[in-house]
């Protein structure tokens, strides 16, 4: 999926920069990445440390951890329900009403065809998890396959904050609901759809690993879309691109992120903090550092990498292709 911020490409940095501070067997250790987005730094840890706790306030992303933090037994007959939701027949539902072209909506999301397919596959999901025919567990799983297999073949240029006039060649294709597979293991593993500020309050461990928005783009209207399947709620879509009301992120906000994330640190029950942050931020080096530093021994690493370009709209505001990641280390005292 892709996904601003996403911390694919540097999860071996990561990992080897908070090994060399913690040591290299984690066993023992509990595991917190409260700003999970899409979970790949949890997903990176995961076999390695005794317990994750991962959070994220969108619950389009609290489904994906869900699945691949939270699901760690293996889920028999998994591959069955995946080919019946690829088997339905079409439905009229809310994704086909609101965002597909033939629908009369104005907005091209999705093909025609595709919109009544995730309509078709995201009421049987619920169905089955209200008559309990599935777990939770698989509810999950499955809901965590139509997203990500929905979002291959979304008519965008990257994120859901437009849509595009004509249909891509990628969104032309049918939707092909693949199982959004997790690493199985025997620890079990805490998720939460909270907000950060207030889940720190309640969470103790180890390590504590911070990838908080860095600029100004909000991610509930970036992936409204998402959060939208994933809810399948009933609400009336505004303006032409279709968003639901979300609540805006401090960290998103340059007169609210330094008291935000300064509160965050401050009630951090962790040994180890380590925040992932950028030379875009909204926060300077200095200004992160000054705070960190109030709370125990501080330090930072970086590392030069390709920023992500999200649309070409966009990048006529970011004319640089590389950008420089800061992995700031607080050890709390």
């Amino acid at each position: 999926m892709n996904y601003i911020g996403s911390k694919y490409k540097l999860s071996n940095f990561i990992e080897s920069t908070i090994t060399s501070v913690v040591g290299s067997d984690l066993s023992d250790k509990t595991f917190c990445d409260i700003f999970a987005g899409t979970g790949i730094i949890g997903r990176k840890f995961k076999t390695e440390v005794k317990k994750i706790i991962a959070n994220d306030f969108e619950y389009f992303s609290y489904v994906l951890i869900r699945n691949y933090i939270g699901n760690h037994n293996p889920l028999p007959g998994k591959e069955d329900y995946i080919e019946t939701l690829n088997n339905l027949d079409l439905v009229e539902g809310f994704i086909y009403k609101n965002y597909c072209i033939g629908s009369g909506s104005g907005r091209q999301y999705f093909s025609d065809e595709n919109g009544k397919k995730i309509d078709a596959a995201r009421l049987k999901i619920e169905k089955w998890k209200k008559t309990k025919e599935i777990s939770e567990d698989l509810y999950y799983f499955l809901l965590s396959s139509l997203l990500e297999s929905a979002d291959k073949v979304a008519n965008t240029a990257s994120v859901y904050g437009a849509f595009l006039k004509h249909l891509k060649k990628s969104a032309q294709k049918t939707l092909d609901i693949k199982p959004a597979e997790f690493i199985s293991n025997d620890n079990v593993h805490l998720v939460f759809n909270e907000d950060s500020n207030l889940l720190i309050r309640k969470i103790e461990g180890d390590i504590l690993y911070l990838d908080p928005p860095y600029n100004t783009r909000q991610y509930g209207a970036n992936y409204h879309l998402l959060n939208t399947i994933a809810l399948y709620d009933n609400f009336k879509p505004k303006g032409k691109t279709g968003l639901r009301l979300y609540k805006k992120s401090q960290y998103c906000n340059r007169t609210l992120v330094k008291e935000a994330f300064e509160d965050l640190i401050e009630n951090a029950n962790f040994k180890y903090v380590f925040l992932s942050y950028n030379n875009e931020g909204l926060m300077s080096v200095n200004q992160v550092k000054d705070i960190l530093s109030k709370y125990g021994k501080y330090d930072l690493v970086t590392k030069n990498y390709q920023r992500f370009r999200a649309d070409k709209e966009e990048n006529r505001h970011h004319k640089a292709s590389r950008t420089e990641e800061y992995l700031h280390i607080l050890e709390k005292n």
